[in-house]
C-alpha cells in the first residue's frame, strides 16, 4: 500500500469489521465502510475538495470525523483535526465540519462550505452529512496520487505535515509492535487532533484488517491509543508513535 486510500479499495470489501461506534449504536464492516468512505470523497468533490485545500474536521470521535478524513485523502486534500470556537486558523479551509449543534459557532472565510453531522442543521446554508453522503454514488473514480502528498496537519502556529507514507510508515510499525489481525478492536482513547492518534488509532488498524473502536463508557477493546490509563490490555501513547 502506497497511499492511504488503498486502504478502501475494492478488494478489501468484506463482512469483517472496520469501525464500530457502541455509543451510536452503528458498526460499519469493510464492505459498508469502503462504499461510506467513497460517497464523502464524492461529496467532497462537490463541494469543491481537491489536491492542496484543506478539510477541518471537529476532533470529535464519531465515525463521521473519520469518513471525513478519508473523503479528503482520497482526493489528495489535507485535513486538520481540531477546530476552535472564534479562530481563524481553519478559516482557509474548503469544508469545516463539526457537529451540527456546533458547526455555526466557527469563524470561515467567504466560500468555505460547512457540513454538519449528527442531525440536520439548523441553517439550511450548512449541508447535512448524513444525508448528502448517504446520497452519493457508492464508487469513486481512480486517482493517482503521489505518496509524498501531505494528508495530515496538525497545530496552527507550529504546523507540522505528515504525508501519505509519512502516515502509513508509522501505521505500519504500530501494527506490527501490538501484532494486530483481523477481529481485534483499536480503542481510540485520545484526541485526532493529534497525529500519533490518527495513525495508531484509526490507519493501523484498517492496515492490519483489524477494527476502529471508537468507544462508550461500557466498551473495551484489545489495544487502545490514549493518554491515560485504558481498560486495553495494552497501551500506546500517540507520542509514542514515531512519526519522522
Amino acid at each position: 500500500m502506497d497511499v492511504l486510500g488503498d486502504l478502501v479499495t475494492r478488494d478489501r470489501r468484506s463482512d469483517d469489521p472496520a469501525l464500530v461506534a457502541p455509543s451510536e449504536n452503528r458498526s460499519y464492516d469493510y464492505r459498508r465502510f469502503c462504499n461510506t468512505a467513497w460517497k464523502t470523497g464524492n461529496f467532497w468533490r462537490r463541494l469543491g475538495v481537491h489536491d492542496e485545500t484543506t478539510v477541518a474536521v471537529a476532533d470529535d470521535p464519531e465515525p463521521e470525523a473519520v469518513f471525513s478524513f478519508f473523503g479528503a485523502v482520497l482526493l489528495g486534500a489535507t485535513t486538520r483535526f481540531g477546530l476552535t470556537t472564534g479562530s481563524s486558523t481553519h478559516s482557509s479551509a474548503q469544508v469545516v465540519v463539526a457537529p451540527h449543534d456546533e458547526i455555526g459557532d466557527y469563524e470561515v472565510s467567504p466560500g468555505t462550505q460547512r457540513v454538519g453531522y449528527g442531525g440536520p442543521p439548523d441553517d439550511p446554508a450548512v449541508a447535512h452529512f448524513e444525508r448528502d453522503v448517504w446520497s452519493e454514488n457508492p464508487a469513486f473514480p481512480e486517482t493517482p496520487l503521489d505518496p509524498e502528498t501531505v494528508a495530515l496537519v496538525a497545530g496552527s502556529d507550529d504546523r507540522r505535515e505528515f504525508s501519505h507514507a509519512d502516515l502509513l510508515a508509522a501505521a505500519r510499525e504500530a501494527a506490527d509492535e501490538w501484532g494486530l489481525e483481523p477481529g481485534d478492536e483499536v480503542a481510540v482513547r485520545a484526541s485526532l487532533a493529534d497525529p500519533g492518534t490518527v495513525v495508531a488509532g484509526v490507519v493501523a488498524p484498517l492496515l492490519a484488517g483489524a477494527a476502529v473502536l471508537l468507544p462508550d463508557d461500557d466498551s473495551t477493546g484489545d489495544f487502545a491509543v490514549a493518554t491515560g490509563d485504558a481498560p486495553e490490555r495494552r497501551v500506546l501513547r500517540p507520542t509514542d508513535v514515531r512519526l519522522d
